[in-house]
């Protein structure tokens, strides 16, 4: 009886050996498709972080007048910064409102320089982002150089021009 008994628990601890041998390769399959699956998907995050916050999506110019130039935030402290441009937009049947490019500012020297040039007219150069990032300012345009300011006027030549320009209209 105890031959039997044993022939049978050799039986029954070989097969359960392989049993545990053929799932260890199903558990080995799994964690690498698992790895696969997080490598990707990090991956694809890192991808849409760049896409959205760093990659530069347009570069252009803007001209007019220099409204304000402010440096606030509660956590993060940026320059924001407001061009009036010439001419008129309609957002609703009716309304008209002027034409207004808010921006951001990165660099200190710079904004120090536009801060004196409030109410002058400008072109600015600036990058276009997808998104905005707190650090970086509260929109997503950050004006990056001066291409140009407008002189003013000298009060001499502005006193001696008035009268012509009032008589033609």
């Amino acid at each position: 009886m105890h031959s039997v008994n044993l022939h049978v628990l050799d039986y029954i601890f070989i097969n359960t050996i392989h049993i545990m041998d053929d799932i260890k390769p199903r558990q080995r399959k799994s964690k690498k498709v698992l790895r696969w699956f997080l490598f990707i998907l990090l991956l694809s995050l890192a991808a849409f972080v760049y896409i959205r916050y760093y990659y530069v999506f347009g570069t252009g110019v803007k001209s007019g007048e220099l409204n304000y130039l402010v440096y606030k935030g509660v956590i993060f402290k940026t320059y924001e910064g407001k061009l009036i441009q010439s001419g008129f937009r309609a957002d609703k049947p009716g309304g008209l409102q002027s034409n207004q490019f808010d921006f951001s500012v990165v660099d200190e020297e710079l904004a120090k320089e536009l801060m004196l040039l409030g109410g002058r007219h400008v072109q600015l150069h600036y990058k276009e982002y997808f998104g905005a990032l707190p650090w970086r300012g509260y929109t997503k345009f950050v004006v990056d150089s001066i291409v140009s300011i407008e002189e003013p006027l000298d009060q001499e030549l502005e006193k001696e021009i008035t009268p012509y320009l009032l008589e033609t209209l």
